[in-house]
């Protein structure tokens, strides 16, 4: 499981979706190349978890289509899709009582027929995924149980028993402490998939992004690397806020200081 998951290579052709002739995601052109960590961010609103659910299949775009190493993700059935995609969500919270254990074994249900039960094969890759993701001593709690940055780390191992070329992941720091969120970061970063990530916090995406693509109004309005995308000028623009954009001395990556708006 310490090996590098194989990548795909995503692209999104004039991805639309319109809902009662408001389009909400607007002829997106995206593309992540196998192995990147490619960032989508926005202000609220701006369409970024509506395209993420367009490429993951909860949506059926209205228009365009996402492609998987050529294949469209939306012609394929739910269990084909996750075979090759896999999805972390803003909040593991769950209804029913299953451990962790199982919450995780259920990565391997796309690879099984119906009521096929595990093999020594799959109890080994649960078992490796939580150890990789260090929730291997939470195995036997009920998955409820945990905090926000537990759960999101037993989703992550979840995601990686799927053994997918994809990880799509809508905003999977919200509402964590911040070690969890440089510690699931560093963890998705470290994959080796393809990773599609929506985040709101900027400096976090300039950090862990190979490149990143700037939503508004459902619309792709900037792209590129982050130290190309997140200037004082396309801030006051997209997100109407003054800002001094810096590169940071350690990172090298570009750090976004706020600024209050001037008294009046």
């Amino acid at each position: 499981m310490n090996q590098p998951l194989p990548a795909g290579d995503l692209r999104t052709e004039h991805l639309s979706y319109e809902v009662d002739g408001k389009l909400l995601v607007d002829g997106v052109d995206l593309a992540a190349a196998p192995g990147e960590t490619v960032g989508v961010v926005g202000p609220n609103g701006s369409g970024k978890t509506t395209l993420l659910r367009c490429v993951y299949g909860t949506l059926r775009a209205t228009g365009g289509r996402a492609l998987l190493d050529g294949d469209d993700l939306g012609a394929m059935g739910a269990k084909a899709r996750a075979r090759r995609l896999a999805t972390v969500p803003q909040d593991g919270q769950a209804a029913f009582e299953l451990t962790v254990e199982q919450v995780v074994a259920m990565g391997r249900s796309p690879h099984k027929r119906f009521w096929e039960a595990d093999t020594a094969a799959d109890e080994e890759l649960v078992r490796a995924a939580l150890e990789r993701v260090g929730v291997a001593a939470l195995a036997h709690r009920a998955f409820p149980s945990l905090s926000g940055g537990e759960r999101q780390r037993a989703l992550m191992a979840r995601a990686l028993v799927q053994r997918p070329t994809l990880v799509v992941l809508d905003e999977p720091t919200n509402h964590l402490d911040i070690r969890y969120q440089l510690e699931i970061l560093s963890l998705v970063r470290d994959l080796g998939t393809t990773n599609l990530l929506a985040l709101h916090d900027l400096n976090l995406a300039a950090y862990y992004c190979d490149r990143l693509y700037v939503l508004d109004g459902g619309r792709i309005v900037a792209s590129g690397a982050p130290k190309e995308v997140l200037t004082a000028e396309l801030l006051a623009t997209v997100y109407g806020v003054t800002a001094e954009v810096s590169t940071h001395p350690v990172t090298g990556a570009p750090t976004v200081v706020y600024l209050p708006p001037p008294a009046s």
